[in-house]
């Protein structure tokens, strides 16, 4: 077999990858850094697919890593995946594991497996300043004398367009090699089911994560009315 930096773990939201992840984490006694740009987020279960009932095996908890570690609305990047996913993997490597590498979205999994050689990119207030006039249709256009444009994604807004723009310049001036990421030799597992089933999965997983936040709800209320009552009789 050959000798693997990291296995990795993908597919569709509701396929399964996370609790294959984790029964092969626990046949190799190892830990998982998770691949999911909506689970880095705290407190938004659901929705999310955040389940973390997934990382007990046998009554056994399997560490994981890079979930739950930014707060909504913090505008987390694939840099800022890059460096934590280093920072975890390297954490588990020094404890003689084999890191497992689990999740669904494609550019934090391409960022690891390909490669992706990204560097912070720090604001240009003078930039800023001399396109804060243009129209978005102005500012498409000067991006697309950097790059071709296969979405619309850097360009639905002018804020947007003017970061892309702000990147690409940053780019065209600063040495890649700066940042480069490390070449891992990854063995990579496809996990998927049918998509009926899948669709099924979903559901029962939403209907199950509603169900369990009207609970809590109806017990707050239970709660704040008991405590009403009683400072009533006070």
């Amino acid at each position: 077999m050959p000798d693997y930096d990291l296995i990795a773990i993908l597919g569709p939201t509701a396929s399964g990858k996370t609790p294959f992840a984790a029964a092969l984490a626990d046949v190799l006694d190892t830990e998982i850094i998770s691949a999911d740009s909506r689970q880095i987020y705290r407190g938004m279960d659901l929705g999310t697919g955040k389940d973390l009932v997934d990382y007990t095996v046998n009554g056994k908890p399997i560490p994981y890593h890079l979930i739950d570690i930014a707060d909504p609305g913090y505008k987390y990047n694939v840099f800022e995946y890059q460096r934590d996913f280093l920072i975890a993997y390297e954490t588990i490597k020094q404890k003689g594991k084999l890191p497992v590498l689990c999740g669904g979205t494609g550019m934090y999994l391409e960022s690891v497996l390909k490669g992706y050689k990204l560097l912070p990119v720090p604001e240009n207030p003078e930039l800023r300043a001399r396109l804060a006039d243009k129209s978005l249709e102005e500012l498409t256009e000067m991006l697309k004398q950097y790059k071709a444009l296969h979405n619309t994604t850097d360009v639905d807004t002018v804020k947007r367009a003017i970061r892309a723009i702000e990147i690409e310049e940053y780019y065209a001036h600063t040495p890649v090699d700066e940042r480069a990421f490390p070449k891992l030799n990854s063995l990579i597992i496809g996990v998927d089911i049918d998509r009926e089933l899948r669709r099924t999965k979903i559901y029962t997983r939403s209907a199950s994560g509603l169900s369990g936040l009207s609970c809590r709800r109806s017990c707050r209320i239970r709660r704040s009315a008991s405590r009403q009552r009683q400072a009533t009789r006070h």
